[in-house]
């Protein structure tokens, strides 16, 4: 994909990686709407800013009618929870934001991708699609589920053109790994390889050596 004459809409844009992705398309020459919640957090030089919570779907489709010229849609809003015996609320606000979230506004937006050529989909996971790290397991199966998820889109919506890809890695800052083990990226550094990926049409961008080995290890039983 030509992020030079791309539309971009990101989700979670006021820090973080989503913040970087925001920022490094427009330096690519892209049109961006950066969003969030606190519309007001965005700080972003020369991009559209607009509210959205994606667990509302309210939002989602006011958010897919103003920016019905989007042809990149980055899924990149997401929180980080607790262990899955944890509180039930926290743990379902792991799923609603990550899974359901995610998949509201792919729903919203295939149709705006499909009149716009096509485009892509890029949603933001982590290596906790395949790992499971101590105290904070709650958000792995709604990651493993963005995974699953980007596969099954892959396939339905390759006949309106549409690509997705799915970008994973150890940690960076405020993603959902946060408090692992694994050596933290800037994300600045994770927003640009994932550019990158799609710009190379990739399917799925593996970050960092942790996650190369996490991937890998899924050929393995799953023995602690």
């Amino acid at each position: 994909m030509n992020l030079s004459k791309a539309t971009a809409l990101i989700t979670g844009a006021n820090r973080g990686i989503g913040r970087h992705i925001a920022s490094q398309l427009v330096t690519r020459g892209a049109k961006v709407y950066a969003t969030a919640r606190r519309p007001e957090a965005v700080n972003i030089y020369g991009v559209e800013v607009l509210p959205l919570d994606i667990t509302d779907p309210d939002a989602v489709a006011d958010a897919a009618k103003k920016a019905d010229d989007v042809n990149l849609l980055v899924n990149n809003a997401g929180v980080r929870g607790p262990s899955s015996l944890g509180d039930i609320d926290d743990v379902r606000a792991a799923m609603d934001v990550n899974f359901w979230g995610t998949l509201s506004m792919v729903r919203a937006f295939a149709p705006v991708l499909a009149r716009n050529g096509g485009g892509a989909i890029l949603n933001v996971a982590s290596s906790a699609s395949w790992f499971a790290f101590h105290g904070g397991s709650a958000p792995g199966p709604s990651e493993a589920a963005v995974w699953r998820m980007s596969d099954e889109l892959r396939r339905e919506l390759a006949g309106q053109r549409t690509l997705v890809t799915s970008v994973h890695l150890g940690a960076a800052g405020t993603t959902t790994t946060s408090g692992s083990d694994a050596p933290e990226m800037a994300p600045a550094d994770v927003a640009h390889a994932a550019l990158d990926g799609i710009e190379a049409d990739a399917f799925e961008v593996v970050i960092d050596d942790f996650t190369v080995m996490v991937r890998a290890s899924l050929r393995r039983s799953p023995r602690w």
